[in-house]
């Protein structure tokens, strides 16, 4: 009794502490795109930069979230990072040409699967890097390069997808300017967005003491890039991860409360 008792406060006070830091902190455009515009996707491409390939690579955790919290339904992801790439550093085109990426997969025993496939992604998740939205050399290649890869995206029967990364740990001041930078970006272009930049800052505003970052001030911790799968898992399946036991091995009250900065980071980005 006691125990439940503890537990309870404890997600009264998680949800009040919610409730108080909102993403409203970081003013922000309002995206046009409420919608992904497919429901449950099937198969993704992650395109970006080592924030996505630290920590054993995040579509793995946003695999092991959507296994549990849909249980039966088959999705299928890869990553195709470089180590500190832009938009203007990947050939998005050849990610979609066929026999290549996704065409044969590894099973029991070390047996090749070779996968027929009519379509390879429905989503591509697309990250800048770190800066480079920001920089003044390099945000007009930002702004290029989102209008190239949508069309092209578009061009293979996929659905682009921006994913705005977070600030710097010690230049906090990047959450607004990267939130409006891809929200803007993304109204230009009809491009729905994942806010895991907005859960970052809303995580470390409700628990400054967790710590998101690797120890370059840049780079996520573990605990970084669950809150960015979980913030991904909720924006592209509309779903929430509360209550999921999949917790990437951290702490079961650590996971609890970046489940619910991500859900209620997703609710409030899209509020009309």
């Amino acid at each position: 009794m006691t125990l439940q008792i503890r537990r309870l406060g404890h997600t009264v006070m998680l949800a009040l502490t919610l409730a108080l830091v909102s993403t409203g902190l970081w003013a922000q455009t309002k995206p046009k795109v409420q919608s992904l515009g497919l429901e449950n996707p099937t198969s993704a491409i992650y395109i970006g930069n080592s924030f996505f390939y630290y920590n054993n690579s995040m579509h793995g955790h946003v695999g092991a979230l959507i296994s549990e919290g849909m249980p039966g339904f088959k999705h299928r992801a890869s990553s195709a990072t470089i180590s500190g790439s832009g938009f203007d550093w990947h050939d998005v085109g050849s990610y979609f040409r066929q026999g290549a990426i996704g065409s044969y997969s590894f099973g029991a025993n070390n047996v090749v699967s070779f996968n027929k496939l009519d379509k390879l992604f429905d989503v591509a998740v697309m990250m800048d890097c770190s800066q480079c939205p920001l920089h003044p050399q390099l945000k007009d290649v930002f702004a290029e390069y989102a209008k190239k890869h949508s069309e092209t995206v578009r061009k293979n029967g996929g659905l682009p997808v921006f994913f705005m990364s977070w600030a710097y740990k010690d230049k906090p001041e990047m959450t607004e300017q990267l939130a409006e930078a891809y929200t803007r970006t993304a109204n230009d272009n009809n491009v729905f967005v994942i806010p895991a930049g907005l859960s970052f800052a809303r995580s470390i505003a409700a628990r400054p003491e967790l710590d998101l970052y690797a120890p370059d001030l840049r780079h996520p911790s573990l605990a970084g890039t669950y809150l960015a799968a979980c913030t991904t898992y909720a924006a592209l399946f509309k779903k929430s991860p509360v209550g999921l036991k999949y917790t990437a091995g951290l702490d079961a009250g650590i996971a609890a409360h970046l489940q619910a900065v991500a859900w209620a980071t997703v609710q409030d980005y899209f509020k009309p």
